[in-house]
């Protein structure tokens, strides 16, 4: 694809909302995803953890 400008380029044809929205939205759940995952691993450790103390 060819554009003439870089304000053309951010435009995609029109569809530059859907198609930047898109990769913000992707970019924005990589990172979330490790944080999360290595949250719900450090509460499965103390669960974990918790439930050995108790037996």
């Amino acid at each position: 694809m060819n554009w003439g400008s870089a304000s053309e380029f951010f435009a995609m044809g029109g569809y530059g909302l859907y198609v930047w929205g898109s990769y913000i939205a992707t970019a924005l759940l990589m990172v979330l995803e490790p944080i999360l995952a290595a949250r719900r691993h450090a509460q499965a450790r103390r669960e974990a953890a918790h439930m050995n103390e108790e037996s």
